[in-house]
């Protein structure tokens, strides 16, 4: 079983409301190949929500409490997004994930590239909260950008 963020299972959970379908994870989850899960959902937020990015660090920094989740009008969310990513890794579990693909760039879901904090548009290197932690329990995580067959094998592409 494959957990996948549910905006790129169609799902309209993005902080503007909008969805990130991709067909092939479409075709998964139709299959039982997959289960989508929303962190930021999980974790108490609405949709819509303020677009908020990970300031002083990155995804596992603010499990260690080192950085903050902030949207733009400076609300420390960091609380929300740590739940969130705890409640992925209970499905995950449940589930007995053997990997997961996620949204790249989001502060829960990135992994490998976020947004830098400012608001710019700007990125760099850094993994989102969720991907943090599933990565700290063993989960390998991937983004919707990599090749699934390459990824995951023929078995599973």
């Amino acid at each position: 079983m494959i957990l996948v963020s549910a905006c790129l299972a169609g799902c309209h959970c993005r902080y503007d409301g909008s969805s990130r379908g991709l067909s092939w994870i479409e075709e998964w989850v139709a299959q039982g190949r997959a289960i989508p899960v929303c962190p930021e959902q999980l974790g108490g937020l609405p949709t819509p929500r303020p677009p908020a990015q990970i300031v002083g660090g990155e995804g596992g920094d603010v499990l260690d409490g080192r950085a903050k989740v902030l949207t733009q009008e400076g609300e420390d969310v960091s609380e929300s997004f740590v739940r969130g990513a705890e409640e992925a890794l209970h499905f995950a579990r449940l589930v007995g994930a053997s990997a997961a693909v996620l949204k790249q760039r989001s502060p829960s879901c990135g992994c490998g590239a976020i947004y830098d904090g400012t608001f710019t548009g700007n990125m760099r290197p850094g993994r989102g909260v969720t991907a943090a932690l599933l990565e700290r329990h063993g989960i390998p995580v991937y983004s919707e950008e990599d090749e699934p067959g390459g990824v995951f094998g023929t078995e599973d592409s």
